[in-house]
């Protein structure tokens, strides 16, 4: 889930896309115009500008407005710059790699495994997705490409889990079941 002050700063960001060349527009109307509390904006705003997200301008006529064009944005880069990591676990992270603690082996932990097709969907999703996509009158670039392709099922052996006569666990192939078919249908 995203944070209030990610949200925010989306938000934020939105507005000054949609005046993206008009010139810097203050802190203030930003706030006011989103419904986003003034100080805390502030300090996304400061964020937003560290990363070199925005520009900002002091004194007459200053305010903030986009660094670079709505198109050249993604969300990935916006999340990143003010939330930090965006991996469910930190084995995972692209840019803050940390091996899990209560892991011995990654290369056979379920957790990682079943987390990593998502998260890389995710990582997919978020940097092709850009302010300009949200912006009145645009097709987001991303809609053709969120079409997704059939998975073909095919029939195969499901193990089964069942236990000896002298309590053991055991594991056999039985039953059938639907599995993805490890070939893409085009």
């Amino acid at each position: 889930m995203l944070t209030n002050r990610a949200k925010y700063a989306i938000k934020a960001l939105l507005f000054l896309a949609g005046r993206f060349g008009q010139g810097p527009v203050q802190a203030q109307v930003i706030a006011d115009e989103e419904q986003i509390p003034y100080k805390f904006l502030e300090v996304i705003l400061l964020q937003l500008r560290n990363q070199g997200i925005i520009h900002s301008k002091v004194g007459k006529g200053g305010g903030h407005e986009l660094a670079r064009a709505p198109e050249d944005i993604t969300l990935l880069t916006i999340v990143r710059a003010i939330d930090g990591p965006v991996a469910p676990l930190p084995c995972l992270s692209k840019t803050a790699y940390a091996r899990c603690d209560d892991c011995p082996d990654e290369k056979h932990c379920g957790t990682r495994q079943l987390l990593s097709h998502v998260h890389e969907a995710q990582l997919e999703q978020m940097s092709r997705s850009c302010l300009a996509d949200a912006l009145p009158g645009r097709r987001p670039a991303t809609a053709k490409a969120a079409v997704a392709k059939p998975t073909k099922l095919t029939r195969t052996k499901m193990p089964v889990v069942g236990k000896s006569g002298k309590g053991r666990k055991t594991v056999k192939t039985g039953g059938e079941g639907l599995r993805p078919s490890a070939r893409r249908t085009s």
